[in-house]
């Protein structure tokens, strides 16, 4: 039986990131968290940023690990109060404070 060569297919375009994509939609952050990044809607990505600012200005980053997170007193309450997390857990905690903001009236 003879084997046929690989066929050599282009690869795939991914489609842009449209307008509407989860990550550009406004969420509004919980009570808790508005705390730490303000209360208005805002998309995921830019609650993240404010997070991490947040975090920088009040030094929570660990000095010898930067992939932990000491909580202070208000980021333990969005932690659910664990006093130290990754920052891949944080987004996870993070993310049970997030809810879809309501559409606009237009």
């Amino acid at each position: 039986m003879a084997r046929t060569a690989p066929q050599n297919n282009p690869p795939r375009e991914r489609a842009p990131a449209s307008a509407n994509s989860g990550l550009s939609q406004p969420v509004s952050p919980s009570e808790t968290l508005a705390e730490v990044v303000g209360a208005e809607p805002a998309p995921r990505a830019q609650i993240t940023k404010r997070l991490w600012d947040y975090i920088k200005r009040h030094q929570l980053q660990d000095s010898a690990n930067k992939r932990l997170i000491n909580a202070d007193e208000k980021l333990r309450k969005v932690f659910g109060g664990k006093d130290v997390v990754s920052m891949f857990e944080m987004t996870k905690l993070v993310n049970k404070h997030l809810a879809r903001a309501p559409a606009a009236a237009g």
